[in-house]
């Protein structure tokens, strides 16, 4: 399902170059950027680098995952 919404130029101008270099469609930038802004407000004690990463780990196909090793002490 699609829904047709007004953004402003400059957030779709930033998206577009984000998009470009993160391989993404400019839609697909955009809604990543939502996932990232709604775990970020859910999760509010997080980095958001940790949100991204975490996001990208739950997109990961489980047959590409690397499995976590815990290091020897």
């Amino acid at each position: 399902m699609s829904t047709s919404v007004r953004l402003d130029d400059s957030l779709v101008q930033a998206a577009r170059a984000a998009a470009k270099a993160e391989h993404r469609t400019v839609q697909g930038q955009l809604e990543f950027w939502a996932q990232v802004g709604r775990a970020a407000l859910d999760n509010p004690d997080l980095p958001v680098d940790f949100i991204v990463e975490s996001l990208f780990a739950l997109a990961e196909p489980a047959d590409q995952a690397t499995p976590f090793v815990p290091s020897d002490q």
